[in-house]
């Protein structure tokens, strides 16, 4: 009898892990479905506190459609998202015209820099020839690229991705419609994955998650809008920017501040770079020294940090993960090493479904007791 059950036990647990190898392989095939349910289960979360806003609105005593409430939702997501599309696109146009225009002014001559280029690649590499001339060259590799097969093939490439992205595009927005229009759908789609034992349990984690994460998504929006705010007003009655370049300004730089670490610093290079740019393109800003003037406008954006730094950030933590920010250092510093800058944009919200699942399924592992004491508070009541 022992030994059966030595035998059960193992063919138990080779059926396990045949389940798992087969999960992950179907997961991996149908990666970019997966992805699609993911994005929209995000923008389910950003949408449902709109939702539940629009929920108390009534029409003659009677409260409108949830159907309708999720078109209306997603209408206004995809607005915000137009609005910053349409502040960032035309001032950074802006500004390389501008920057085109500065060097016309400055007499930008470009058949003396070939010259200068061709005499360069002729002395490091005699062997092409005294007559070498890079843009002759230039122009029979665009010749070649430009032929009709390889237009063709450019052609194909660009409307299979232009096909790709509608696609993706339309599939996010189909489900998220449907994840916004009840909330509790993604719970019973996960629900009905897992055993019944545990089909329970998992409901609540799922509710645990969304509202965790829900307050983190809508706090890293209302974090971006303030870092806007901010480095708007610094840089239009500061540095004196003309207020369409302040804002679009603002807004590469609150949209870089959501990538940890590395993004406010990228924000505030860009910030300088295209600030000083302006200036001497259009002559727009204080009247000072160009080092002055760039010092000036670093202060600015480095002063919309330390708000952020010291007000925004550790309110959306302590209202979302529930995290310490060693907790938090460390998790970046790790996905930073994994993933580089993206794996630290996932970092947080991942971190998050790892703390409610471990704290509902492995809370009686001493490492998670000591890690997460918060347990009931975190996870809230039942």
């Amino acid at each position: 009898m022992e030994k059966e059950r030595s035998i059960d036990k193992l063919a138990r647990l080779l059926i396990i892990a045949a389940v798992i190898v087969v999960a992950f392989l179907l997961c991996r095939y149908f990666s970019g479905i997966i992805a699609y349910i993911l994005i929209a289960f995000v923008v389910s979360l950003v949408g449902q506190p709109i939702m539940r806003l629009l929920r108390h609105l009534k029409l003659g005593g009677r409260q409108l459609p949830d159907a309708l409430l999720a078109v209306v939702t997603l209408v206004a997501i995809f607005v915000l998202l137009l609005l910053v599309v349409t502040q960032v696109v035309p001032v950074v146009s802006g500004i390389l015209h501008e920057a085109s225009l500065l060097n016309a002014a400055q007499g930008f001559d470009s058949h003396n820099l070939i010259c200068q280029l061709n005499g360069w690649i002729i002395g490091v590499a005699p062997w092409v020839g005294q007559d070498f001339d890079a843009a002759q060259l230039l122009l029979q590799k665009l010749s070649t690229i430009t032929s009709v097969g390889a237009a063709g093939q450019i052609l194909g490439s660009v409307a299979s991705a232009v096909a790709g992205l509608a696609v993706g595009a339309f599939s996010v927005v189909f489900i998220a419609f449907f994840f916004i229009k009840d909330e509790h759908l993604f719970g019973r789609v996960v629900g009905a994955l897992v055993p019944d034992r545990i089909e329970e349990q998992v409901g609540r984690t799922i509710l645990d998650i969304e509202r965790l994460l829900s307050r983190y998504f809508v706090g890293l929006i209302i974090e971006i809008l303030g870092v806007v705010l901010l480095d708007l007003l610094g840089l239009w009655l500061v540095a004196r920017i003309g207020f369409s370049y302040a804002l679009g300004i603002a807004f590469i730089a609150g949209l870089l501040n959501v990538i940890p670490y590395v993004g406010p610093l990228l924000g505030e290079v860009i910030g300088v770079v295209l600030c000083v740019i302006l200036k001497y393109g259009t002559g727009m800003g204080l009247d000072v020294n160009m080092w002055l003037f760039a010092l000036i406008v670093l202060a600015v954006m480095l002063a919309t940090q330390l708000v952020d730094n010291f007000l925004y950030q550790p309110v959306i933590y302590s209202t979302s993960i529930k995290a310490s920010p060693l907790e938090i250092f460390i998790v970046l510093l790790i996905a930073g090493h994994i993933g580089g800058a993206i794996g630290m944009l996932v970092a947080i919200p991942s971190y998050t479904v790892v703390r409610v699942v471990a704290s509902r399924f492995f809370y009686h592992f001493k490492p998670v007791r000591r890690l997460i004491p918060e347990r009931e508070e975190e996870t809230g009541a039942d």
